[in-house]
């Protein structure tokens, strides 16, 4: 099942962990302006009689049912949510500062009896790890300060979204009844992640392993928990040991634009015979390894080769910034070099504004967009693409003026 989200209207500092991230990670969200007309005491007594139906212990249940109360703030930040966009170099440059390389280097090196035992036991290396330890709280600094179980059952109570929440409160009293965590000790996010890599509590139900063999599964004060669960949590998203997740490389200008796209997986051997290099120019493996081309600022920007591992990052995340932030942060860690940014700054692009009038003609045109709100997400990028091949423009995903130009004109 893939991650989703939740998303704050800014970063509080370059310091500060992404526990919840940008709105590209988010899907399109039913019922947004709904209205909470059922009875919470009711609801809250037939939820408990379906969790005792599901066999969760009478003595979890009352453990839990002081904290299983409505927090109607909670309903006001869930709806008050103010989405942003940013591009790659922008946001990948916020969220890995010098220090987040230099710190996650010294955890590396400190802890590396363990990781090598992690990654004998996981097939997850270090880096990998690492990355998001260091992106989702800062290496354990800031974890979240928000009781986890009232802001559980009130989402699942809540009328916008009670698929996704009501089977987490569920799993929450399943790892009380476990042992994991007492109710009081389950701090997190105000959406419910728990512990230094930010876990649903469904995630952490069914992927949280006791590693340093104290009887519990605790992701909040254990860092062995913590590192060995997440590497147990990407191996059940399908990471494959030994294999790489993404490498820099750079592209000639004559590409076949249209080739560059997630969905794409050609052998590496394939790319090399098309003119793409190493980012520093010396020739490319030519093995059998497939991989996808990824140009998150269009042919003008980075670009990167994304193997069959990249795809367990947008299943952490689906928004490609984020997830190709942090396997750009694992392979900095990894010892590879900073990536070129091509024409950064410089590189032609639209306004918030202007994709969300792009994603409007799109939409009238019959595409898939994904939500209209001024973000380049995947389906949007998809979209992009496919009128660019349509229009015989460079299909690179990335939108423009002119293809906006070329939209208006045929609307």
């Amino acid at each position: 099942m893939r991650r989703t989200r939740t998303c704050l209207a800014w970063l509080r500092s370059l310091a500060l962990p992404l526990m919840t991230l940008i709105a590209a990670g988010v899907p399109a969200l039913a019922q947004s302006t709904c209205r909470n007309t059922a009875n919470f005491d009711q609801w809250l007594a037939e939820f408990k009689r379906e969790a005792a139906a599901q066999k969760i212990s009478a003595s979890a249940i009352a453990a839990a049912s002081p904290y299983l109360k409505f927090d109607q703030r909670i309903i006001n930040i869930d709806r008050g949510q103010r989405f942003f966009a940013q591009n790659f170099l922008d946001f990948s440059k916020k969220v890995i500062p010098a220090y987040r390389l230099q710190r996650g280097a010294q955890l590396i090196k400190k802890q590396d009896e363990l990781f090598r035992r992690i990654e004998k036991d996981y097939g997850v290396p270090a880096p990998v790890i690492v990355a998001f330890w260091g992106l989702e709280s800062d290496f354990g600094a800031s974890a979240g300060k928000e009781p986890v179980l009232p802001a559980l059952t009130t989402l699942a109570y809540d009328c916008r979204r009670p698929e996704l929440f009501r089977p987490r409160l569920f799993d929450a009293l399943r790892m009380i009844e476990r042992g994991d965590l007492r109710p009081e000790e389950m701090i997190g996010s105000w959406a419910g992640e728990l512990g230094q890599t930010q876990m649903m509590t469904s995630e952490y139900y069914r992927s949280a392993v006791d590693y340093d063999g104290d009887g519990r599964r605790d992701l909040i004060r254990s860092v062995p928990d913590v590192l060995a669960s997440t590497a147990n949590y990407l191996q059940h998203l399908g990471w494959k040991r030994g294999q790489p997740w993404i490498q820099e490389v750079r592209v000639p200008q004559n590409l076949s634009w249209e080739q560059a796209d997630l969905a794409i997986q050609h052998p590496r051997s394939q790319w090399a015979k098309w003119g793409v290099t190493r980012a520093d120019g010396k020739p490319l493996e030519t093995d059998t390894l497939p991989a996808s081309l990824v140009l998150p600022m269009g042919r003008l920007g980075p670009a990167f080769l994304a193997f069959d591992n990249f795809r367990v990052y947008t299943e952490w995340n689906n928004s490609l910034i984020y997830s190709l932030s942090a396997a750009y942060y694992a392979s900095r860690l990894a010892g590879a070099p900073a990536y070129n940014p091509g024409m950064g700054e410089k590189i032609p692009g639209l306004s918030q504004d202007e994709v969300r009038e792009l994603q409007t003609l799109l939409a009238k045109r019959g595409f898939d967009v994904g939500r209209i709100d001024g973000i380049l997400g995947l389906k949007s990028r998809q979209a992009v693409r496919t009128i660019q091949i349509k229009l015989k423009l460079p299909a690179d995903s990335w939108p423009t003026a002119e293809l906006l130009g070329r939209l208006r004109s045929t609307n």
